[in-house]
């Protein structure tokens, strides 16, 4: 048993004064490449992490939703399922009631629970913590309650659990990497029909590692930029006639370019025009394509120079990147790397970076140099090992 398994089982006999019937586990994730995409019915191409969020749990008769975290400030939260309702805005503990409330709209027959977390999956790092929390909650319940829901299943009503109750408009791919990924690959989702494929993703193997850049800038998608960018998005797919920007082809980008010059902004002076959206979302679903080809072909070096375009076109068309992001890339490229770009929704958050294993450790000391002479706080590195989905434990 590891030693996040032994703490949300002793944390539940602590807190709840029993042992839990069981032990269930989901990772974090990051985004080799497709970033914003999924929304946009485009393709994405995630891999899941080694860290993860632990869940002890044990059903309750009584309707009663108790929830306690070892990670958290303050005491058990306790809901009662009848009263659930959507909470913008609601702390922790709104990802997990908004899984109950996700089952119990769907007409499945959830009662209460009492639930322990646990999780080594950093908080606010754009490696999807939420998901991570949502997908264990309805991977707990659907084994506590029998509801016999497969992964994709569980994935779509957690992402719902996201937008209709905690009130974040994410796509898809977060909760099905968290729920669905396979350790030694990565996940190619296609978002529109949720055809899924495990592409090998052997880095050791060829002498190669991704390293996880944490740049400890907190990372929050429920501030109104995310959502400001996908209405931006949604507005270019309307003024193109088309159901959703994956439906604009990449060899007829620059006449959809043509045609949206001029077209009004998004709202704010702080989001970019509408053609710039447009733009990277186009060019990225290609990009997601292009690295496809490339590890198909077992090419897996070819995909640096992509992932760093990816950077730029996140850094420039959809403006969601910082200036320690931008230090991060920049810095790891000059020390070597083969590729680099950032992860996750933006405005903070991790950056990626592909590089030689024999090069890996160079390049974190360059970039945690490069972050003290900027006077940035130090950034967590790590690498990222493709890993397995969510899963029983105990």
């Amino acid at each position: 048993m590891s030693t996040t398994q032994a703490a949300a089982a002793e944390g539940f006999r602590a807190v709840y004064g029993a042992a839990p019937e069981g032990l269930w586990a989901a990772p974090g994730r990051v985004n080799l490449i497709g970033e914003h995409t999924d929304y946009n019915d485009g393709f994405v191409l995630p891999l899941a992490l080694p860290h993860t969020t632990v869940a002890a749990a044990s059903a309750r008769p009584d309707g009663m939703l108790r929830l306690h975290s070892g990670g958290a400030d303050g005491g058990i939260v306790e809901l009662r399922t009848d009263d659930l309702r959507p909470a913008p805005g609601a702390g922790w503990a709104a990802y997990p009631a908004g899984i109950v409330w996700a089952l119990r709209e769907a007409g499945l027959p959830v009662g209460g629970a009492d639930v322990h977390y646990e999780s080594t999956v950093p908080t606010g790092a754009g490696l999807s913590s939420s998901a991570a929390l949502e997908v264990v909650t309805a991977l707990a319940l659907n084994d506590l309650y029998g509801l016999g829901l497969d992964r994709p299943r569980l994935a779509r009503l957690a992402q719902r659990a996201e937008n209709a109750f905690v009130g974040v408009p994410v796509g898809i791919m977060d909760q099905t990497a968290a729920a669905c990924c396979t350790e030694g690959h990565a996940l190619f989702l296609d978002a529109r029909d949720l055809t899924r494929r495990q592409v090998p993703f052997d880095l050791a193997a060829e002498g190669l590692q991704l390293l996880v850049v944490d740049t400890c800038v907190q990372h929050e998608l429920g501030d109104g930029a995310y959502a400001q960018r996908r209405a931006g998005c949604e507005s270019g797919a309307r003024a193109l006639g088309v159901r959703a920007l994956r439906d604009v082809p990449y060899a007829h980008l620059p006449e959809a370019l043509a045609r949206l010059e001029g077209e009004p902004g998004t709202g704010t002076g702080t989001v970019p025009a509408v053609r710039d959206l447009v733009r990277h979302i186009v060019t990225e679903n290609h990009r997601v394509e292009e690295v496809i080809a490339r590890l198909d072909a077992g090419e897996i070096r070819a995909i640096g120079p992509l992932l760093t375009a990816g950077h730029a076109s996140l850094r420039d068309d959809f403006a969601i990147s910082c200036a320690e992001l931008d230090l991060a890339v920049d810095t790891a490229l000059a020390a070597g790397a083969l590729g680099a770009r950032m992860t996750g929704g933006g405005f903070g958050g991790s950056a990626l970076v592909l590089a030689e294993r024999t090069a890996a450790e160079h390049i974190g000391t360059a970039v945690t140099k490069a972050f003290a002479a900027a006077g940035h706080i130090a950034p967590r590195i790590f690498p990222a090992v493709p890993s397995a989905g969510a899963r029983r434990l105990a």
